[in-house]
This record gives structure tokens, C-alpha cells and sequence, in this order.
């Protein structure tokens, strides 16, 4: 039986965590061993990033049937107890802290497939790629060589219908279990020329709910970019709360005062409805921006690495040198 680690960066189940639960249960279905390590609270848009000067800590989590929104935690490993589901554990650390300390030090050699998600959100194009946390998690394993795949559902309507999320766990958990079975090729690939990851995007929408099911898609990533991600706010403000819309949300909560004096303090408020309803034309057919705007899922193989522009190189290492003028 394959061994799989889920992970994600909304942490455990909460109103900011919605999916994770129900999904867990539809790996388990597909026959999956399924490891659960989470961060204990959410992690979003804080990409790939480790915490190198602080102590990770852990606890062991019980989530109780059936939705998970309760349940005990304990410093120490103990038995399941009547209406626990199963132990999970739960990291004070980053997606990608998760998903190194799960492969390298609670279940070393073991785990086959780590799959991040399902995040609460979108993560079509670099600027949303780049940020999440979800992919960050995803990456950080296929950098150790694990096969790893990035989970996410787009919020289309707010607030979003529930009877989407189980049509959604459904085709999401089949298109996991495919890949698997079907891992492509990669000649530039970490592991003997498989590809690094996979990124996922499932949209919300009512299509869901048809016969049909919803379109999927191999697509690219499509290129943009983001313009003010933080807004002023008053010196005295207290900690911004964090959105349970997701990367998705057009205006987040904020507990914070908008500051008109010249004071040094801001709080994350961004800017999205050029990311959220880009024109049409302005999306190349084909990529993941576009699939999600058409109301479809997407899979986008994807490298762990930063790209580099084509470009025709000397092979031979001096013929690399560069040679400047002073």
C-alpha cells in the first residue's frame, strides 16, 4: 500500500481550513496509507520559507468525527479514543517545515507521495504560485526527491455553496490517484527524468454539481504579476486578523485603522482584482489562468527550480566566461 503524506498551509480544520478533513477521507478511500502533518495554524502566502532561528514544535492531534473541528492534542503519542478519526500532527512551523521534518525525521524512507492541500483559494499564475505557502510545502519535498503534488480549490462564489466541496474532494482525489499511476516525464527532472510536481486547480462552480463534471486541463503557468500588497495603518493598531476567503478573497477583514500620519506600520492588504478577474485577452490560452476563468481544472507539471530564459550557450566551459571591458 503506498504510503502518502497530506499536508497544507490552513492548517488544521477550521473555518480557514475547510477542506482538509474531508479530503483526508477520500485518499483514505483510494486505499492510500495517509500521514497527516500540518502547521498548527495558517500559513498562507508565506511561500516556501523556513524558520531557521526558532524551535519547531509539535503535538499529536485527534480529530473527532465528523467534521473534524474538534479534537485533543497531546505532547505524547496515546491511543485513539471513541469518535477520534485518527493522530495527525501538528508542526509550529511553515508548510515546507511540515513537509521536510514529515519525510526526514517522523517518517523517514516511508512516505511515497506528499500531496499539500486542498488550500482554501486559487494558486493559477506565478503571483499567486510564488506566494503560497501550498506550493511552498509541495516544493519543499520534490527538492528532497519525493513526488509531489500542490492541491487547490478557486472560490468563485462568496460565500461558496458546501455542496461543491464533496464533488470537488471527488475529482481532486481522482486526479492525484491518476498522476500517481501515470507520473510523466521530465528529462530536466530531479528523479531520473520524472517531473518534480504537480499543481492542481479546481474551480467552484456549479458544473461541479452536473453529470459531466468539470473540464480538466494540462495547462502552463500563466506569467503576472501583483502591484500593492500592504496598506498603512495606524501605529496602535492591533495584530490583522487573517481571512478565511482565502488568496481569493477581493477584501479580506481588517481589524486595523487606515493611518493617515506618516507612521511606519502596515498590514497586508492586497490589491487582488487584477489577479482575481483578469480580461480574458490578456490570459494565453492554455495556462492555468485561463482554465480557471473558463470555469475548469487545471494540472500544470511544474520544476523545482527558477526558470531561465532560453537562450543558445557555449557548451564548453570557457566559452562562458565572461569578458567585460573595464
Amino acid at each position: 500500500m503506498p504510503v502518502l503524506l497530506l499536508t497544507n498551509d490552513d492548517g488544521p480544520p477550521s473555518a480557514a481550513s475547510p477542506y482538509v478533513f474531508a479530503f483526508y477521507h477520500h485518499l483514505i478511500a483510494l486505499g492510500w496509507d495517509v500521514k497527516v502533518v500540518l502547521p498548527s495554524s495558517q500559513k498562507s502566502w508565506i511561500g516556501k520559507a523556513f524558520h531557521i532561528t526558532e524551535i519547531t514544535k509539535g503535538r499529536y492531534f485527534y480529530p473527532n468525527k465528523p467534521h473534524g473541528l474538534t479534537g485533543e492534542t497531546s505532547e505524547t503519542s496515546r491511543p485513539l479514543k471513541d469518535g477520534e478519526v485518527a493522530e495527525w500532527i501538528l508542526l509550529d512551523g511553515t508548510p515546507a517545515t511540515c513537509a521536510n521534518v514529515a519525510l526526514h525525521n517522523l517518517y523517514p524512507g516511508e512516505i511515497d507521495l506528499v500531496v499539500s492541500g486542498p488550500n482554501l483559494g486559487r494558486n493559477t499564475s506565478s503571483a499567486f504560485a510564488l506566494s503560497s505557502g501550498t506550493l511552498g510545502a509541495a516544493m519543499s519535498a520534490s527538492l528532497t526527491k519525493t513526488r509531489a503534488i500542490a492541491v487547490s480549490y478557486g472560490t468563485i462564489l462568496h460565500p461558496t455553496p458546501t455542496t461543491y466541496f464533496e464533488p470537488a474532494h471527488v475529482l481532486a482525489s481522482r486526479i492525484v490517484h491518476h498522476l500517481w499511476s501515470n507520473w510523466g516525464q521530465d528529462e530536466g527532472g530531479l528523479r531520473s527524468g520524472e517531473v518534480d510536481l504537480y499543481n492542481i486547480n479546481v474551480p467552484l462552480v456549479e458544473a461541479l454539481l452536473t453529470d459531466q463534471g468539470l473540464k480538466t486541463l494540462w495547462t502552463f503557468m500563466h506569467r503576472n504579476s501583483y502591484g500593492r500588497l500592504f496598506k498603512a495603518v495606524s501605529s496602535a493598531a492591533s495584530e490583522p486578523s487573517v481571512s478565511a476567503a482565502g488568496p481569493d478573497a477581493l477584501d479580506p477583514p481588517s481589524t486595523a485603522s487606515t493611518s493617515s500620519a506618516n507612521t511606519l506600520a502596515f498590514e497586508f492588504s492586497p490589491a487582488m482584482e487584477g489577479l482575481i478577474h483578469p480580461e480574458e485577452s490578456s490570459l494565453p490560452p492554455g495556462s492555468d489562468a485561463y482554465a480557471i476563468l473558463k470555469g475548469w481544472a487545471s494540472v500544470t507539471p511544474l520544476r523545482s527550480s527558477f526558470a531561465e530564459p532560453p537562450a543558445e550557450q557555449p557548451k564548453d566551459v570557457e566559452g562562458r566566461v565572461w569578458k567585460m571591458k573595464l
